[in-house]
């Protein structure tokens, strides 16, 4: 989720210039045709090729599953749902950012366009500001369409500005589509918390965050298909054609290069050197637009080979899945729209994409309790009221109201042993959210429940879950962006949300729920490695919180926030209490 809460609060201290300010407005009677996924990937090579490995492998069920753990894996996959793609792309993202690993995959996007692959793209529109909004550029390419999800009215200079103009639509505007989709034909596809950019895939100098994605094969892929339908086709998706110019973008393209250009002089001016030579001008309008900024040379020098993932030697694992995903109305349309109560949770039905009688009884079961939700994470709750002795979670941001610690206080009077990987004070990139995690930490402690936190300055801590690659900058800060939970070692959930309050009442969310002991084993195997090698246990003793160092790190027990300085600490100390949980 990055930056919204930091851009919020920045926003709150300089409300005074919505006084001076513009009111810009989203634009009315917009058309939106619609379309649909590809009715059925029959005839298509990645059809053929699932079916293959299918056939071989002797599996009983139609869906097959690939953790993608690494940033190697999670980029190669995509590169090969690019290149195999023949019919549709189709892509659903929080945040695509305009760097060198994004650049890679549009140039084949552009390809796949190029040979009549119809691609449709809808992003959140908080983050398509400055440098990034010259990803829009996809939306002037022929055969390639982009929608922007729940849009912010005003220039894209910066998020800031945009914030500003929509103060008074405040409620519409924190809410905001989180899903990630990479699909493919309708018939493979990714899914989980990668968003499309350099941190994500461990390529950035500065921070990466340790993800997890889930690469599905067969029917499922309809199920997120038709999910990925409801968003493009609501009222909320605005084609960028109605809201951005050509022009606007050729400007901010060449706010980006002076910018380069002078980053570079700066650069060469610090080594005594020769300024390197001078970028190309801006493309005219009606060229074809460069996305995505030029790699460092630390970067070309340091990135993974860039190959597409060999599909017909990933290794799948067969087994039952269905969908959560929260309804597109769980965000309103309008400013003067009312959101009393969540609009339902969609669930992909056991039986919608294949025989009843190759499905799990135990999956039916957990997806008929989770459609009585509202949400993806309400749904979730219900599902962690089903474990009997083992619960394992992942939030970067785990911020629990007052129904998830009573679902977890639920689980612990049976009996159920419950542990929780989250982002410490130092390797939270929104350092108030762990503000809402903090007030609930001494009351989860009480009843039972087993806490780690991230530790961010360790060069080998990717590697301790298994994100290690030779793309990955190690030097940098790691920042924890999976959103797993696995229940008593045979139920696996991957998806987009965090466990807190935004997830549940905000944001829009998305999660695959695979029921198989084996990949149940593998998720395990790598958490509980992150929570031994590249985490604090935090304890209480004697009633004060203790931080346990990693095993192996050479490092001591701390009864303070580790890594944080004492700044930070203070800051959020005075101003924590000030922000409420449902905004972490």
């Amino acid at each position: 989720m990055s930056s919204f809460y930091a851009l919020f609060g920045r926003t709150i201290a300089l409300l005074v210039l919505v006084l001076q300010g513009a009111c810009a407005q989203l634009p009315e009677h917009v058309d939106r045709p619609v379309s649909t996924a590809l009715a059925s990937p029959n005839g298509t090579a990645l059809e053929a090729l699932v079916q293959q490995r299918r056939k071989a492998d002797g599996a009983r069920f139609e869906s097959g599953f690939l953790l993608l753990a690494g940033p190697a894996a999670a980029y190669g996959s995509r590169l090969a749902l690019i290149e195999g793609a023949q019919k549709t792309l189709d892509l659903q993202y929080y945040a695509i950012h305009a760097d060198a690993s994004t650049g890679r995959l549009v140039r084949g996007i552009r390809a796949a366009a190029e040979r009549g692959v119809r691609v449709r793209i809808l992003l959140d529109d908080l983050h398509s500001t400055g440098r990034d909004a010259l990803v829009l550029g996809l939306a002037f390419v022929p055969n390639i369409e982009m929608r922007l999800f729940n849009p912010l009215a005003g220039a894209r200079g910066t998020s800031l500005a945009r914030v500003l103009n929509s103060i008074g639509d405040a409620s519409r505007i924190q809410q905001r589509m989180h899903n990630k989709l990479f699909l493919a034909d309708n018939v493979l596809g990714v899914t989980g918390g990668r968003n499309l950019g350099d941190a994500y895939f461990g390529n950035a100098l500065k921070g990466n965050y340790i993800d997890v994605d889930i690469l599905a094969a067969g029917p499922i892929v309809q199920d997120l298909s038709r999910s990925f339908d409801s968003y493009w086709n609501n009222e909320r998706a605005y084609p960028v054609q109605s809201l951005v110019k050509r022009s606007e973008l050729e400007a901010i393209r060449e706010r980006a290069q002076q910018a380069d250009r002078e980053l570079a002089d700066e650069s060469a001016r610090a080594q005594n050197s020769p300024p390197p030579a001078t970028p190309p001008p801006a493309p005219a309008p009606g060229t074809e637009p460069k996305d995505g900024a030029a790699p460092t040379p630390a970067q070309l020098a340091r990135a993974w080979d860039e190959k597409p993932m060999d599909l017909r030697t990933a290794r799948f694992v067969w087994a039952p899945a269905v969908m959560l995903a929260d309804q597109p109305g769980k965000i309103p349309a309008d400013k003067g729209a009312e959101k009393t109560r969540a609009p339902g949770l969609v669930v992909s039905q056991p039986g919608d994409a294949a025989s009843s009688s190759r499905r799990a009884a135990a999956l039916e079961a957990s997806s008929d309790l989770a459609a009585g939700s509202d949400t993806v994470v309400e749904g979730l709750l219900q599902l962690i009221g089903q474990a009997r002795s083992d619960l394992l979670v992942i939030s970067p941001y785990f911020v629990p109201g007052p129904d998830m610690k009573q679902a977890f206080a639920a689980a612990r009077g049976r009996g159920v042993r419950i542990r929780v990987l989250t982002n410490s004070l130092s390797s939270n990139d929104a350092p108030v959210a762990h503000v809402g995690y903090a007030r609930h930490r001494e009351d989860l402690l009480k009843i039972g429940v087993e806490l780690y936190e991230l530790r961010s300055e360790q060069a080998s801590v990717s590697n301790a879950f298994g994100s290690s690659g030779s793309g990955s900058l190690g030097e940098s800060r790691s920042m924890l962006h999976s959103k797993v939970l696995v229940l008593d070692g045979r139920l696996l959930v991957v998806g987009s949300m965090n466990l807190d309050l935004r997830s549940q009442l905000q944001n829009t969310e998305i999660a695959l729920l695979v029921r198989s002991a084996e990949l149940s084993r593998a998720a395990s195997a790598q958490i509980e490695r992150g929570m031994r090698e590249g985490s604090w246990r935090v304890e209480l003793d004697d009633g004060s919180l203790v931080w346990r160092a990693p095993e192996g790190s050479g490092l001591k027990d701390t009864s303070t926030e580790p890594d944080a300085s004492l700044t930070l600490r203070l800051l959020l100390r005075l101003f924590g209490p000030l922000a409420p949980d449902q905004l972490l």
